[in-house]
């Protein structure tokens, strides 16, 4: 058997741009026959809501969710007792988790590097002391273990093997990007939709690219672009407030920011998106204010459908590869989306 297509969502800002509820609903679709993680670890986190309950995951992809293979691609890493206590967390939940594998050549997060971040990179840099950085700098240094050499992931193992319809699940965005991101504030990995070809397919098969944001921008962690003054901003301190913006893996409070417009066109041309999702635009109806920065400047609008249209205008005349734009004012679903 081949492979049809492959459809990818990825984020197009600093992570945390309902990535999970775009997946959630593809995978509901029941037109996949794999969902699959191509890079990160247990950094990122989704919010998934099936039948109106919430979830939420850290490394396992959401096709879990929706009784689809799951899996854990080669530039992914992996923590054995986070990975475990994910899986008990699955089951409890009743679902079956037979269907997840990870690939063998995925690098293996240890104690030692937990600590390592927890000493270095978590204090420098804000990451989330998960130990990623440190098991990728292993990786690179050609001096770190695998899936394969641990007997205790034998049973997980993937055959490599892909057909069908295949989605692929971003973590993080691409303002986190090692390559495109506010180096060295950034992820170990690549969050680009180019990085799934790692999968093992060619780039051909991709057939959508789903780019997820929202209607403003948030930061965990440590980043100059997003200085720590911004929590003190009355009015931004609202929109994360009704946004209630918490990191899913680290409970930390987000640093809240107006959508940066110059950016995310430039996000949506260089991760080739050609479905937009722009979420919580239910938070902005909540606020008095409303703003957007363009060109570097920040724009004010009286109300949501005069920006909603600046912003549609500005998209369709700056990119050419946008075939749709959706936006989003519920927490589980996208309307019309499938």
């Amino acid at each position: 058997m081949s492979i049809n297509y492959v459809d990818i969502c990825c984020g197009l800002a600093w992570g945390d741009e309902a990535k999970g509820k775009i997946v959630s609903q593809l995978a509901s679709s029941k037109k996949y026959e794999f969902v699959c993680r191509w890079a990160g670890g247990n950094n990122a986190g989704h919010t998934i809501y099936v039948n109106s309950k919430k979830f939420k995951t850290h490394l396992i992809p959401s096709g879990i969710f929706y009784g689809i293979k799951s899996i854990i691609g080669p530039d992914c890493v992996v923590n054995k007792n986070f990975f475990l206590e994910e899986i008990n967390y699955l089951k409890e939940k009743g679902f079956d988790t037979s269907l997840i594998k990870i690939s063998k050549r995925c690098h293996i997060v240890t104690d030692s590097h937990i600590d390592e971040d927890k000493k270095t990179y978590h204090k420098t840099q804000g990451s989330t002391a998960k130990g990623i950085a440190p098991c990728y700098k292993d990786k690179y240094s050609r001096t770190g273990n695998r899936v394969e050499d641990d007997p205790f992931f034998e049973s997980y193992i993937w055959d490599d093997k892909l057909y069908g319809n295949v989605l692929c699940e971003g973590a993080q965005g691409f303002w986190l990007d090692i390559n495109y991101g506010n180096y060295p504030y950034v992820t170990s990995s690549t969050t680009l939709p180019y990085g799934a070809c790692s999968l093992g397919f060619p780039p051909q098969k991709i057939r959508n690219i789903y780019g997820a944001c929202k209607i403003y921008d948030t930061r965990s962690g440590i980043d100059p672009d997003f200085p720590i003054e911004l929590l003190d901003d009355p009015e931004l301190s609202k929109l994360g407030e009704y946004g209630e913006e918490y990191g899913t893996t680290t409970g930390r409070k987000r640093i809240v920011n107006w959508l940066n417009l110059d950016k995310l066109l430039k996000a949506i041309k260089i991760s080739g998106t050609n479905i937009l999702v722009i979420s919580k635009l239910d938070v902005f109806e909540k606020m008095d204010n409303l703003k957007v920065y363009s060109e570097d400047c920040l724009i004010e609008f009286m109300n949501l459908d005069d920006m909603l249209f600046y912003i549609n205008d500005k998209i369709r005349s700056e990119t050419n590869q946008i075939v749709t734009i959706h936006y989003s004012d519920n927490p589980e679903k996208v309307k019309s989306l499938i």
